[in-house]
Parts: C-alpha cells; structure tokens; sequence
C-alpha cells in the first residue's frame, strides 16, 4: 500500500490541496494519519475515493450525493439498483434545469429584440426588467413571455389594449 502526501495525492488526483483539506474535514476523504515528524499520510485508497468524488462531481452529484453513492460503493448488496435510481433521479433535475435555462434563454432573447426595436432613448428594457420586482421570475414560472408591461413603464400591471 502506497503512502501519499496530500501533496502528491493532490497532484495525483488532479485537484488543489485545499480541496483534499475539504474533503477530509467533509469526512468524504477518511481522516490521514500522521508521521511521526507530523505529516499526514494518505493510502491509495484515498486517492481512488478523491478520483471517484472527482468524476461523481463532473457529473453533476452534489456532496451530498457523492457521500451517499461512496456508502453504496462500500455495501455493494444491492448497491447497482440503488446507484441507478439516484442516477435517474439526477436525471430528471437536469432535465428540470435544461428546462429552466431554455426559459432564461427565451427570456434573454426576447429582451435583446426588445433592445432592438426601441428607438433611440434612455430607456433599457433589460434593465428596466431587471428593474421590474421579480418581472422574469413570475413569467418564468408561469411561461408567459409578453415585455409589454416593461415597455409601457407598467411594471405588473395588467396591460390593457
């Protein structure tokens, strides 16, 4: 068995040495031993576990979710089905994601026409709806997409026509 500096566990696994640190106080990474000079020594194993964490997050899992599929990898009976559904499930909130930045997107778009079309003056409709008390994240709940209120200077208000 190999014995690492967080140093070359570090470099090893492609991450800062403050981040081996946060791992460990996290308890993701099990505490090092110590030398007798007072150095910390990790095994090899902490290096797969940090490599492990490493692509889990490049993914997408959260700590958390790293935590609970390390405890998985350790009691394997069963394990596959578990780690599958918290996969699906991660699936679904990027989806729900995709979803939402799509809306953002749209939202974005639409405030560049509406830049577009005004005419020259000192109005800014992507300011003025970043202005407008929570304008986007109403329609962006709701899918409507109309910058009618913000063009008239009604922000929230019901337009009439």
């Amino acid at each position: 068995m190999e014995q690492l500096t967080v140093g070359e566990l570090a470099r090893l696994a492609h991450v800062n040495r403050e981040t081996v640190r946060y791992y460990e106080r996290r308890r993701l990474l099990p505490r090092a031993s110590r030398t007798i000079s007072g150095y910390r020594i990790f095994s090899d194993d902490a290096l797969r576990r940090l490599r492990f964490i490493r692509h889990a997050k490049a993914l997408g899992f959260s700590l958390s979710e790293i935590r609970d599929l390390l405890t998985l990898r350790v009691n394997s009976i069963g394990a596959c089905d578990r780690v599958q559904e918290r996969t699906r499930a991660k699936i679904d909130d990027i989806d729900k994601k995709i979803d939402s930045l799509q809306k953002v997107k749209g939202a974005l778009c639409e405030l560049v026409d509406a830049c577009a079309r005004r005419r020259k003056s000192n109005e800014c409709p992507i300011l003025d709806s970043l202005d407008a008390n929570g304008w986007f994240e109403q329609n962006a709940v709701t899918g409507k997409r109309d910058l009618g209120d913000l063009r008239s200077g009604r922000r929230g208000k019901a337009r009439v026509r």
